[in-house]
């Protein structure tokens, strides 16, 4: 399966949406378009997973990635609108400790 990425950048604030798979295929092309947005000086980057049902440990790896490059341009990231088969693999792994993660929304498939 492909991964939609649909960007809008504005008034300091990277809005990112996704819709398809995370996985070893789409992740380089998550990584491409998420971390130049990650590397703008005090900028917000909200990334929505609302349209994502499937992700792996590759797609995992991107955000934590992301999540460095946020931390070293003092800038934030926020993913919001998770499934919950997405949510989980963020709370096995113990990243929702430490990436921030709002408005999880129900549904898919659990």
């Amino acid at each position: 399966m492909n991964l939609n990425i649909d960007v809008t950048e504005g008034n300091g604030k990277s809005a990112m949406k996704l819709a398809g798979e995370i996985d070893a295929y789409t992740a380089p092309q998550l990584k491409e378009k998420l971390l130049p947005l990650t590397k703008i000086e005090n900028n917000q980057v909200e990334v929505d997973l609302e349209g994502v049902h499937y992700m792996d440990s590759t797609g995992l790896g991107v955000f934590i990635s992301a999540l460095k490059s946020v931390n070293e341009s003092d800038s934030k990231m926020r993913l919001i609108n998770l499934q919950n088969r997405v949510l989980r693999l963020f709370q096995i792994t113990g990243l929702d400790e430490i990436i921030t993660l709002d408005t999880a929304i129900r549904g898919g498939n659990d």
